[in-house]
């Protein structure tokens, strides 16, 4: 069986030797003609596309070595780029990047837009075609809290500990189409929604569909949004391999996919946002509490015939088991702000 293709898009944060949000994403772009990087929302963000890849260890290196390059290029004009997912210290209002859709969205969605330097991953893996994504959107949503727990990399916003593990999933869902997928029927019914949300105004256009998972509105691909830029290309790379390996398990699966009661699945998205990896989360079938371990462990063994094929059942479980020892990002900012230590040395990219 030929594995489906795969790779990554990194949002980052530009900030200032002070830790405040930096507003030169269009200067520090200007000399990465070599990268397929783009501007953001905000002036202060900037994301880095990695190439359609095929293996791990491919994904790997060219994330490594853009996030050095872009890292470089922000050092020249006298910034940091962070791995993180909301700015840890500044102000909440951000400048907005001087392109006509961000500034419409500005217009369109005012404070909201304007406080949004948040920071995300996505992971694209390819697929047949917009049906198919659908039916594996359906498989992939009982996961969905699973992997905002691994990743999470937000407690710090502005100065404060927000409480939660991934403050940029709780800021990220307060736009119109966001969160878990609903149940989707078919490429129809997610169309019939896509029109739904454009007649009411409540999008300007199919790419702001930004439920958690979805079909790619540019390419033949399913995207996962879900996460927390990770705080290292380790864990981004842990990510999109189980985001792979789920979307194989899918594909191989003839059915629709499970429902789930929303207000369960709902739960467990709160719970994994405000507490990741060090607290229990919610069984999304049974609405029974679970330790985030054993939950990840459950989402191990469901892919686990998926990582043997890619052989990568070994490097995942010793991922799983290294961030469960170590901490993700959250944990690891959290431990740094209680002992006065300094985040933007903890989660910079070093060039």
């Amino acid at each position: 069986m030929k594995h489906p293709s795969f790779g990554v898009e990194e949002e980052l944060l530009l900030v200032s030797a002070t830790g405040d949000p930096l507003p030169r994403s269009k200067a520090v772009l200007e000399d990465l003609d070599d990268l397929d990087v783009a501007l953001e929302l905000t002036r202060a963000q900037v994301e880095i596309n990695s190439p359609v890849c095929r293996t791990a260890t491919e994904l790997h290196g060219h994330l490594t070595e853009m996030r050095r390059k872009l890292a470089a290029a922000a050092e020249e004009e006298g910034g940091r780029l962070l791995a993180v997912a909301v700015p840890p210290y500044g102000k909440a209002i951000q400048s907005i990047t001087r392109k006509q859709r961000y500034q419409e969205m500005a217009a369109r969605y005012g404070q909201l837009a304007r406080e949004q330097a948040v920071c995300g991953c996505h992971v694209h893996v390819d697929v047949p075609d917009k049906e198919t994504a659908t039916r594996v959107s359906n498989h992939l949503r009982p996961w969905l809290p699973a992997l905002l727990a691994l990743t999470a990399n937000s407690p710090i916003y502005l100065g404060e500990d927000t409480g939660f593990a991934s403050w940029r999933w709780l800021m990220w869902t307060r736009w119109p189409s966001s969160g878990p997928p609903p149940y989707l029927e078919s490429a129809e019914h997610y169309d019939a929604l896509v029109a739904m949300h454009l007649a009411a105004g409540t999008l300007m256009d199919e790419q702001m569909v930004y439920w958690d998972v979805r079909p790619s509105s540019h390419l033949p691909t399913v995207e996962v949004r879900v996460s927390d830029v990770p705080l290292t290309v380790d864990e981004t790379v842990l990510m999109a391999t189980l985001v792979r390996a789920l979307v194989m398990t899918a594909l191989q699966d003839g059915t629709k996919g499970p429902t789930l009661e929303p207000e369960i699945l709902k739960a467990a998205y709160w719970l994994a946002a405000r507490d990741g990896i060090t607290a229990d989360g919610l069984g999304v079938r049974t609405g029974e509490r679970q330790p985030m371990p054993q939950i990840l462990q459950a989402l191990r063994r469901h892919v686990e015939p998926a990582l043997q094929e890619l052989g990568a059942a070994d490097s995942v479980e010793e991922g799983l088991q290294r961030v469960m020892a170590d901490g993700n990002g959250a944990v690891r900012q959290r431990k740094a702000f209680r002992e006065g230590a300094n985040l933007i040395a903890l989660t910079e990219v070093k060039p």
